[in-house]
C-alpha cells in the first residue's frame, strides 16, 4: 500500500510537471530595460521655408520700364539701380524751371546793383536837402526851393523802398522756383528703381520694355538675414518653446542638419489642424536657398537632468493609463503605469522606475498582454 502511495505521488508530480511545462500557455516576449541619463527635450515639426520679409519693388509712377537687366537669382546690393521709368518731359521742366531760376537770380542780382545806386543818389539828396533846410531857416531860400530838395529826397528814399520791395518779391519767386525744382528732381529720383537691402531676386514680374501702371510690382527681393523656416508645431507640444530655443534644421533637397534657432512665435493657432506657427532662423544660411522648400525642424526646448529613460517603444495605453508592461516575478506580465516627464523619438522620460526590471516590448503579432500573464524571456 505504502509503495502505490508513493508510485501515486511520483506519477502527479510527473503529469503537473508535464502540464506546467507543456499545456499551461506560455508566450515568448522580447524585452528591454530603464536607463538613467539626461534629456534634452526637443519639439519637431515640419514646414518650408520662408522669409520674415519679402520686398516687393515697383514704381509709384507708371510708364515705360527702361534699363531692367536684372534676373532671378541675381544678389544686388543696396543701393543698386534696378531699373529707370519713362519719365517722358520731366526732365526738359527741370531744365526749363532752372533757366527760369538763373534768370531770376540774375535779375535779383541787377535789383541789388539798382539798390546801392538808389541808396547813393537819396544820401546825395538828403545831404542837398539838409544843407538847404539851413538855408531855409535862416531865410536866405525861398520855400518854394526847399520844398522842391525835400520832394526831391523823397523820391529817392520812396525809389529804395520800391527796389526793395521788387527784390524781396523776386526771392519769393526764386523760393518758389527751387522748390518746384526740387519737387521735379525729387519726383525724377523715384522714376528710377532702386533696391532697398542687400538681397536675392526672387521674381521678375515684368521684362523690358513694358509699359507698367502706377505702384505695379516689378521684382520681389529677399534679404538672406529674413530667411526662416515657417514651422507647423501640434499646440499640444509647443507650449515650451520660446523665442530664442536652438534648433536643428534639415532641408528636403540635403541630408545634412543645419543650426538654426526660434526668432519668432505666432500669436494665432490654425484653428482648423491645431498647429502653431514657429519660425525658425538659420544661424549660417548656405547659398543658394529656395523659397518654399520643405523642412524638417527639431528645437531643443529644455535639459532634463538624472531622469530615467524608456524607449517609447515599450509604452502602451492600458485601462486608460500610458505605461509599460514588465517582467515580474515567476516570470508574470505586469502593468506599471508612468509618470511620462518629456518625449523623444526613441525616448521618453519619466521620473520614477526600477531600472531592474525587465520592460517587455509589446508585439502585436502577439497575443495581448495581461496582468499574470506568463512570460519566457527572449
Amino acid at each position: 500500500m505504502k509503495k502505490y502511495i508513493i508510485y501515486v505521488a511520483i506519477v502527479a508530480l510527473v503529469v503537473f510537471g508535464v502540464y506546467k511545462k507543456v499545456y499551461i500557455p506560455k508566450h515568448t516576449y522580447e524585452t528591454t530595460v530603464a536607463v538613467k541619463a539626461d534629456m534634452d527635450v526637443r519639439v519637431n515639426g515640419v514646414g518650408n521655408v520662408g522669409a520674415k520679409d519679402i520686398y516687393k519693388i515697383g514704381s509709384i509712377y507708371g510708364g515705360k520700364v527702361l534699363d531692367l537687366i536684372v534676373s532671378e537669382g541675381d544678389f544686388i546690393k543696396k543701393g543698386t539701380i534696378i531699373a529707370t521709368i519713362d519719365s517722358i518731359d520731366l526732365k526738359d521742366k527741370i531744365d526749363e524751371a532752372i533757366a527760369i531760376l538763373a534768370k531770376s537770380k540774375s535779375d535779383s542780382e541787377g535789383l541789388s546793383i539798382d539798390e546801392q545806386s538808389a541808396i547813393t543818389a537819396y544820401e546825395y539828396e538828403n545831404h542837398i536837402f539838409i544843407k538847404n533846410k539851413k538855408l531855409y531857416k535862416q531865410g536866405s531860400l525861398a520855400e518854394l526851393n526847399y520844398k522842391k530838395y525835400k520832394t526831391l529826397r523823397d523820391i529817392a528814399k520812396l525809389k529804395i523802398a520800391t527796389i526793395k520791395s521788387k527784390i524781396v518779391s523776386f526771392d519769393k519767386q526764386i523760393e518758389q522756383i527751387q522748390a518746384n525744382i526740387n519737387g521735379l528732381k525729387k519726383r525724377l529720383s523715384k522714376y528710377t528703381i532702386i533696391s532697398p537691402v542687400d538681397g536675392y531676386i526672387v521674381k521678375k514680374s515684368i521684362s523690358n520694355y513694358q509699359i507698367i501702371s502706377p505702384n505695379q510690382t516689378i521684382i520681389e527681393i529677399v534679404n538672406p538675414k529674413d530667411i526662416w523656416v515657417e514651422t507647423y508645431i501640434d499646440t499640444r507640444m509647443s507650449g515650451d518653446v520660446k523665442i530664442g530655443d536652438k534648433a536643428m534644421i534639415k532641408l528636403r533637397s540635403s541630408d545634412k542638419k543645419v543650426a538654426g534657432k526660434v526668432v519668432n512665435i505666432k500669436p494665432i493657432n490654425n484653428s482648423v489642424t491645431n498647429e502653431r506657427e514657429v519660425d525658425v532662423a538659420f544661424d549660417d544660411l548656405k547659398i543658394p536657398f529656395y523659397l518654399e522648400e520643405q523642412a524638417s525642424v527639431s528645437i531643443s526646448t529644455k535639459k532634463l537632468k538624472n531622469i530615467i529613460k524608456i524607449p517609447t517603444k515599450t509604452l502602451i495605453i492600458y485601462k486608460e493609463k500610458t505605461g509599460v508592461w514588465i517582467l515580474d516575478t515567476e516570470s508574470k506580465a505586469k502593468f506599471v503605469p508612468l509618470d511620462i516627464l518629456a518625449y523623444q523619438r526613441k525616448d521618453a522620460g519619466i521620473k520614477e522606475f526600477d531600472i531592474s526590471k525587465k520592460i517587455l516590448i509589446p508585439n502585436p503579432k502577439k497575443k495581448s498582454l495581461f496582468n499574470g500573464m506568463k512570460i519566457i524571456n527572449d
